[in-house]
């Protein structure tokens, strides 16, 4: 008999590559933390500008508690190529994406077609994960209340691609690293 194509042949090394978690392991992750009263009232709230606490994710990701004032938002922007989650605690977060997977190189503008723009209010006690090739923005739209959510990335983010947008124009404007963020 011979050996199948996904089992070692005699004297060869097998190669598992690590599995990370998955994007419904951290929405679970992310409502689950976003659930802890007493974890979210330890992070410190600023009126002028987004707060946030590194925590331990599940399984070698990426998370992090976030405070954000009224008003306040990300922008266009990308993971990296990483997979995440995330879930409001307190308040409500405005999401805005584009329902098409971008190319992630060699490109500086881009004109959308229409109808890739979709738009979602994730309240208090809900969230939404994401795939690798997600691009969104998230604000707090009241302009009296903060609002707290948690966010959950696997792989860790290698890099943050931030975008402007104009009508039906995307441009890249900026590539984040960890080191950058520090």
């Amino acid at each position: 008999m011979s050996p199948s194509p996904h089992s070692p042949t005699p004297g060869s090394a097998s190669v598992t590559l690590p599995s990370g978690p998955s994007q419904a392991d951290l929405l679970d992750f992310a409502r689950r933390t976003a659930a802890d009263a007493s974890l979210v009232a330890s992070l410190p709230l600023d009126p002028q500008g987004r707060t946030w606490i590194r925590l331990d994710g599940p399984g070698g990701s990426e998370a992090w508690l976030i405070g954000w004032p009224p008003g306040t938002g990300t922008g266009w922007h990308d993971h990296g190529g990483s997979h995440g989650a995330f879930a409001t605690a307190a308040g409500t977060l405005r999401e805005e994406s584009l329902a098409a997977r971008l190319p992630t190189e060699g490109w500086k503008t881009l004109e959308l077609a229409e109808d890739l723009d979709r738009s979602r209010s994730v309240a208090a006690g809900t969230g939404r994960a994401f795939g690798p090739h997600h691009v969104h923005e998230v604000r707090n739209e009241s302009t009296t209340e903060h609002t707290v959510s948690v966010h959950a990335y696997y792989p860790p983010l290698p890099l943050i691609r931030r975008y402007s947008r104009t009508g039906a124009v995307l441009r890249l404007e900026q590539v984040e690293r960890p080191e950058d963020w520090q």
